[in-house]
């Protein structure tokens, strides 16, 4: 999740990852309100660009930070999205880029290498999702289309350019 920013600052700069295994399977997070473990949902690995690092640098340090994946190849961005979020206490604002990687690695990720201290408090788990147990999934992910998003990659292909999809204001 990275760095926060504070009501009225500046929109947080955000890379998130889609990242596929050999069976085309997406690594999703599972998330909680850290006040609330009833209060979850489920979302791509990423977070804020730390000093001047770029948006695929930001993708990389985080997916290495809360999965402890660093075989991958980071392909291209895929989409973009501006979303507002309630989440421990205060409203996030985020232009999110969602760039492709994949990996080699098909087994149990190794897990979480270096979070922050709102990161500990509000993670509980990560795991491989199919696109038809994305479809048919009762619970919350975010961004909130992946499930059509997924298949049309994995049907299609990656854009030619990113997707700009539609804002989410929760």
């Amino acid at each position: 999740m990275g760095g926060a920013a504070e009501a009225g600052d500046v929109v947080r700069q955000v890379a998130r990852v889609i990242l596929l295994d050999p069976e085309n399977r997406v690594l999703l997070m599972h998330g909680h309100e850290p006040d609330d473990p009833t209060d979850t949902w489920w979302f791509t690995p990423g977070g804020g660009l730390e000093g001047d690092e770029t948006r695929a640098q930001a993708a990389l340090r985080e997916l290495a930070e809360e999965t402890g994946l660093t075989d991958v190849e980071l392909g291209p961005v895929l989409w973009r999205r501006h979303c507002s979020f309630p989440f421990a206490g205060r409203r996030w604002d985020q232009d999110e880029w969602y760039y492709l990687a994949r990996t080699r690695h098909t087994g149990p990720v190794p897990g979480p290498q270096a979070l922050t201290p709102l990161e500990t408090r509000s993670l509980s788990g990560l795991r491989w999702w199919t696109s038809a147990e994305l479809s048919a999934a009762h619970e919350t992910v975010y961004p909130i289309r992946l499930a059509e998003l997924l298949r049309t990659l994995l049907d299609e292909g990656p854009p030619s350019t990113p997707v700009v999809l539609a804002p989410e204001i929760v």
